[in-house]
């Protein structure tokens, strides 16, 4: 029996093409101008059609978010130090963010991103922390520290102020340096041995 083409199929649309016109979408107008309609007339073609490829605005934004994660660089498992492993895999995290920095406030909006690429950096940012010392609940903790850490300064970075005064924004560069010197003392702090979180959020010292 021969399958049914689906709407999307039809109209001649690939998941590609959804995704590269969400992107553009996104970066004129932000979340608030994507609806599915106006991706629909952007493409030219019926609501229907984009439903082929995802189910919702929500999915269409995460599958956007997911697929720029594919240009992070990381390093391969099990090789290298797992210090320095981190630290180049943040590095290249926050360019790629500099570089699509229309897409940080969608970053921002859903914490992050979900996916293949997300899950696949997921695991490995664990199996360095693993190698790190640093396992059990503190892994995922850290993860999310260093996550955050990253979207967050990316965000500050590519926001332009409101008023930054005679002194003019801070120039990219030494914002850069800025994040640079805090991931070293994230990292330093993340595989402290005796350091802990208490419920407060305020560090303090592991029992022995």
């Amino acid at each position: 029996m021969k399958r049914r083409r689906t709407p999307g199929q039809r109209a001649g649309l690939s998941r590609a093409q959804v995704l590269d016109a969400t992107h553009r979408l996104l970066a004129e107008h932000g979340l608030d101008g994507l609806t599915m309609r106006t991706l629909a007339e952007r493409l030219e073609v019926a609501p229907n059609a984009l439903y082929s490829h995802v189910t919702s605005k929500t999915a269409l934004i995460d599958a956007v978010l997911d697929d720029v994660l594919a240009e992070v660089e990381a390093p391969a498992p099990g090789v290298g130090d797992p210090s320095a492993g981190l630290h180049d895999l943040m590095i290249s995290t926050y360019q790629v963010l500099l570089v699509h920095r229309d897409l940080v406030p969608a970053y921002l909006a859903r914490q992050g991103a979900r996916g293949p690429n997300a899950q696949r950096l997921g695991e490995i940012m664990l199996e360095l922390l693993d190698r790190a010392g640093v396992s059990g609940a503190r892994a995922p903790e850290a993860m999310r520290v260093l996550i955050v850490y990253t979207i967050g300064f990316a965000a500050f970075a590519t926001r332009p102020p409101i008023d930054a005064g005679a002194s003019g924004p801070v120039p990219g560069e030494e914002l850069t340096g800025n994040f640079v010197s805090g991931l070293r003392w994230l990292l330093a702090g993340i595989a402290a041995p005796n350091t802990a979180v208490n419920p407060r959020g305020r560090a303090g010292r592991r029992d022995a």
